[in-house]
């Protein structure tokens, strides 16, 4: 989108991805990082030289091509009787953004986030107790991923729902019970996944 409108404005991308401004803020901030966009102030943002370098190279192409299913990460599974005290212990001792909640048969049924744990404790004594299914999200009412979708369709998922990560889970079988969680996909999934790309066109440039 701004290889095709450079100059572009933060304004402006947010409109023509249908979110908020701020919503793109810390993307914006970590892709200049990156060298993959540039931005000069009242003008906007362009290609950077990491972006520009890697634009028709194989590691260009190979992104294009990529799946879901090479930088999925590890999910972080609880089953829906783990009480919510327990679940925030999780969220901290695992570094987990999101929870994916399993049933006894280990199928998928929902996610919670530290925002769901956070309404449901404040002023509620009574909170650490409750059982997690009583807090969550339920599937089908989630976004999600399959190993064989694209990186590409990945990102426009984030950016489409507003999320900052995405479950991957298998179909739902012919029982018509839920789908298995097989991992997940997040903004630090796809941001590190460009930087290597940046770096290994950086490495090629070199002759290493």
């Amino acid at each position: 989108m701004v290889k095709k409108h450079a100059p572009v404005t933060g304004e402006q991308l947010a409109d023509y991805i249908g979110v908020s401004r701020p919503t793109l803020r810390s993307d914006f901030s970590l892709l200049v990082m990156l060298g993959l966009l540039d931005a000069k102030p009242k003008v906007g943002y362009f290609l950077g030289n990491a972006y520009r370098g890697v634009d028709n190279s194989e590691t260009r192409q190979r992104f294009d091509h990529m799946k879901v299913a090479e930088i999925q990460g590890v999910p972080v599974n609880i089953p829906d009787t783990l009480s919510v005290h327990d679940a925030v212990i999780t969220l901290f001792t695992e570094n987990a953004d999101t929870l994916l909640i399993v049933n006894e048969e280990k199928k998928f049924v929902g996610i919670v986030t530290p925002k769901d744990l956070l309404k449901i404790t404040l002023g509620n004594a009574g909170a650490a107790s409750i059982p997690v299914s009583m807090v969550m999200t339920r599937f089908p009412n989630i976004v999600t991923l399959s190993s064989d979708d694209s990186v590409a369709d990945a990102i426009r998922k984030m950016i489409l729902h507003q999320v900052d990560c995405l479950p991957v889970i298998t179909s739902v079988d012919e029982s018509g019970q839920g789908p298995e969680v097989t991992g997940w996909v997040s903004k630090s999934n796809i941001i590190r996944l460009m930087s290597d790309i940046a770096a290994a066109e950086e490495l090629g440039e070199q002759g290493l």
